[in-house]
């Protein structure tokens, strides 16, 4: 019997009262394994009035005893990792080592943040003027929330949460409906870790959710990560309402193949890039860029069979490269587009469509697929999958390769794989997207640098986590400070000036 979860507010399970819910499937069986309640307009209030709540006595704690909680909370993060992993492939489908994966990078963040004393500071200026001193703080705006997705149900809650609280905010989280469990779970752990309750609440929840947390005056600021569609509709209804907004959308991230490059080498990354998590990534590589016909003809030739042999299987299977898609849905519309990309004209080498795992029949299962000969004028190129497909797109010369991810509508991540250091260094300075990688197909930076792409797979001005999200999560007021010296100067009319 599927078991009936709950929202998390005020340190507390708190069942939902809506009357709605949604079924969170075991996407290795195709079993609905627990109902998620979806909350009403008056239950996401609750949660927010409880974070306003707890704000004014989270702001003032001082920042190193805020760092204590974060450092207790790492360390629970380290120790519940296997239950955390198992409890995140249960519902996403993403195998266990992938799933470890996943923790590991929202606890990167949490380390981060465990370095808020320093990160927090503001600047000083003695002598700025005749006896007058100025300086900076950096404070943080109150009650913040987060929209996260369904493929990173604890990484990316991390890069939002555990930031916006080490600065002193308190935090309203909106997870996927598809996979909740794992952030209900680190709402528990932070509590436990000695965050006071109210700190973090978690609501789940639909459109009703979304919309009453870009609404609803008391928030401040609103972080989302999803497609481009809904993080342009994020970004616009939060900034109309007042709210700061960092809206992360989607991605078609290409790799683009010199000559010179180590094929086997890129055969691996774009193996592991391209299909990791049933290709379930906004950074994955999704695009490959071979430049010259012979480049593609051997990498083609290498990369059929290591497509053929993918091994797709259960989540709870160490031998498996991936396992089930999250949803029947998801699955089915990554073979629809598929089935677009043969109608189009482009050559479909190996189909995943069909793929039963036998057993499992009623899983959420796709094998891999490899298309070559896309051109730009294809579906396919120009929207993301966000499934185990990988298209291939030749190109004569160097310069039309760079041109495909420059004048692509996303412009997330993208990696180049040379062994010309000229030619990586002119790439990384000109090509017009994010976050760029120079034989490294999955260029997700760490923690303390900032994640953010360009043109419409972000939002917003600022990225996120690293010093960037501490920025976002803070507001700046500058203090310029005089103290009588006993000498009256009487009253100026001028504009104050260092001249």
């Amino acid at each position: 019997m599927a078991k009936e979860l709950h929202h998390f507010i005020n340190g507390a399970k708190v069942a939902g009262t809506s009357g709605r819910t949604l079924g969170v499937f075991n996407p290795n069986t195709g079993e609905v394994t627990a109902q998620t309640p979806l909350a009403s307009a008056d239950e996401v209030r609750a949660g927010i009035a409880s974070s306003a709540a707890a704000f004014p006595g989270w702001a003032a704690t001082n920042p190193q005893r805020r760092a204590r909680v974060m450092f207790d909370f790492k360390r629970l993060l380290e120790d519940n990792m296997n239950e955390l992993a198992e409890m995140l492939s249960s519902e996403h489908g993403k195998v266990i080592a992938d799933s470890k994966g996943d923790i590991q990078r929202g606890l990167e963040v949490i380390e981060f943040a465990c370095g808020i004393p320093h990160l927090q500071k503001g600047e000083f200026t003695e002598g700025a003027g005749p006896d007058i001193d100025m300086y900076s703080m950096r404070q943080p705006l109150g009650v913040c929330a987060g929209i996260t997705p369904f493929n990173f149900p604890a990484m990316i809650p991390m890069w939002m949460f555990g930031v916006a609280i080490a600065c002193g905010n308190t935090f309203v989280c909106k997870p996927s409906e598809k996979d909740p469990s794992v952030p209900l779970r680190l709402a528990e752990l932070f509590m436990e870790a000695g965050a006071p309750a109210g700190v973090l609440n978690v609501v789940n929840g639909d459109k009703e959710a979304v919309d009453t947390l870009l609404t609803d005056p008391a928030v401040e600021a609103i972080s989302f990560v999803g497609s481009s569609a809904i993080a342009e509709y994020i970004y616009a209804t939060g900034a109309a309402h007042g709210k700061r907004v960092q809206a992360m959308g989607g991605a078609k991230n290409h790799a683009i193949i010199m000559p010179d490059a180590d094929l086997d080498r890129v055969v691996d990354d774009l193996i592991g890039a391209g299909y990791g998590s049933a290709g379930e990534r906004c950074m994955a590589l999704s695009v490959a860029v071979p430049v010259g016909k012979e480049t593609g003809d051997r990498l083609i030739e290498k990369l059929i069979p290591r497509v053929e042999s993918l091994k797709v299987g259960l989540s709870t299977d160490t031998d498996a490269d991936y396992g089930p898609m999250v949803t029947a849905e998801q699955r089915d519309k990554v073979a629809g587009w598929i089935a677009r990309g043969v109608e189009q004209g482009a050559d479909l080498l190996v189909d995943g469509r069909g793929f039963e795992l036998q057993g499992y029949e009623d899983g959420f299962f796709i094998g891999g697929s490899l298309f070559d000969n896309v051109t730009p004028d294809m579906d396919i190129w120009k929207e993301e999958i966000f499934g185990p497909v990988l298209s291939v797109v030749r190109a004569d010369t160097f310069e039309e390769a760079a041109k495909l991810p420059s004048e692509h509508q996303y412009g997330n991540g993208v990696a180049i794989f040379t062994r010309d250091g000229d030619a990586a260094r002119s790439f990384a300075s000109n090509v017009n997207v994010g976050m760029v990688g120079i034989n490294v197909p999955i260029p997700v930076p760490l923690a303390y640098h900032s994640f953010g792409g360009w043109k419409r797979s972000a939002f917003g001005d600022t990225n996120q986590h690293g010093t960037e999200g501490v920025k976002f999560y803070t507001k700046v007021k500058t203090v310029t400070s005089r103290w009588p010296t006993g000498v009256k100067e009487g009253s100026s009319f001028v504009i104050p000036t260092m001249k």
